[in-house]
């Protein structure tokens, strides 16, 4: 078992395997058959991004996903995948991750899996798979396709251009490109979003590796969305206070700022609002060509906001491969709150 002092995982966590990518390292599940039947555990200590509520949501996602696939059959791969988040995972307790096989018919398989810590359910998901060649030959279907952008040109294989603060995580992008076709236009509806993205290093757990791959990344940036096309101030101080930040803190302030899409001075948000709370409800993925997904290889993700309001917003998601085949097409709905204006005489927090 895990070291008393070391609580994050319920086995003692093995060295990171050299020949897998850093993804497939992160995902890596441990089938817990001694508590029962389709039982599985995080075999590495979940990641709390700075400054979040709780866990990653996309690597609950994306160990569901590997749990549900480790119960069906090669030939069955994912198409649906809808989740809830519940509460707020901790990075400090080891994740059980229970499937029930809810069906297996000739055609179709559906999983639902509960993440669970310390006997409570903080994450749902039902996934549904579909077997390999089930709908017959691809004449007898109807196809189509939305195109990838025109203008959307991969960066080159040597890209390198990511800030030095970006360079842990698992998979690499390029900044964020913040689309408005009619400046100036107060219908934020009409903004999207773009980011290239691909997993370090080279996948080699097959198809099962890369679809958990694209699960974990669909949640990046997701609901981030509503601030940057409505330009929210989002760091724990005011934009006037930029000034004052110790040196490096106002680098990396300004770091994150641009590389986030929102613009190269930090100063240009005074007067904007303010975002108050910001939390993920549920997620769905949709794959549309799960063989055809290589997590490795660049991908352009595109989103966009159809509504927000009532303190919740939705934002659409499009994964394309870079030979412009739409992998996959996500939704996220989330909480939206702006910081409401403190009452008369109360203390300003000191940084």
């Amino acid at each position: 078992m895990a070291d008393r002092t070391d609580r994050s995982t319920l086995l003692r966590p093995p060295p990171p395997d050299p020949n897998k990518a850093p993804i497939e390292n992160v995902l890596e599940v441990t089938e817990m058959a001694v508590l029962g039947p389709n039982i599985f555990t995080n075999t590495r200590k979940a990641w709390h991004p700075p400054g979040a509520r709780g866990i990653y949501g996309g690597s609950v996602i994306a160990m569901c996903l590997a749990a549900a696939q480790r119960t069906v059959a090669d030939d069955f791969l994912v198409h649906s995948c809808h989740c809830y988040f519940l509460l707020a995972g901790s990075s400090e307790q080891p994740i059980l991750f229970h499937v029930e096989q809810v069906r297996d018919g000739r055609s179709f398989a559906t999983r639902t899996v509960q993440a669970r810590q310390r006997g409570r359910c903080i994450f749902t998901t039902t996934i549904s798979f579909v077997r390999e060649g089930s709908s017959g030959s691809p004449q007898s279907q109807v196809s189509h396709s939305s195109a990838m952008p025109s203008e959307a040109v991969p960066p080159p294989d040597d890209y390198d251009g990511e800030p030095e603060m970006m360079k842990q995580s698992p998979f690499q992008g390029t900044k964020i490109e913040v689309i408005d076709p009619n400046p100036g236009s107060s219908d934020k509806g009409e903004r999207k979003t773009r980011q290239w993205i691909r997993a370090r290093g080279k996948i080699s757990g097959g198809t099962a590796a890369h679809l958990e791959a694209l699960a974990y990344v669909s949640d990046s940036y997701f609901i981030g969305t509503i601030t940057r096309i409505h330009r929210l101030w989002r760091f724990p101080f005011n934009p006037e206070a930029y000034e004052n930040l110790a040196p490096d803190l106002k680098e990396r302030v300004r770091t994150l700022h641009a590389w986030e899409g929102m613009g190269e001075d930090p100063r240009d948000m005074m007067g904007q609002p303010t975002l108050g709370m910001m939390v993920s409800l549920d997620h769905t993925i949709y794959f549309h060509e799960p063989k055809r997904v290589l997590a490795d290889e660049w991908m352009l993700t595109e989103m966009e906001s159809p509504w927000a309001g009532d303190g919740r917003a939705v934002v659409t998601q499009k994964i394309f491969a870079k030979d412009g085949t739409l992998l996959a097409t996500c939704v996220q709905e989330g909480l939206v709150r702006l910081q409401q204006p403190k009452p008369e005489g109360a203390k300003e927090s000191k940084l």
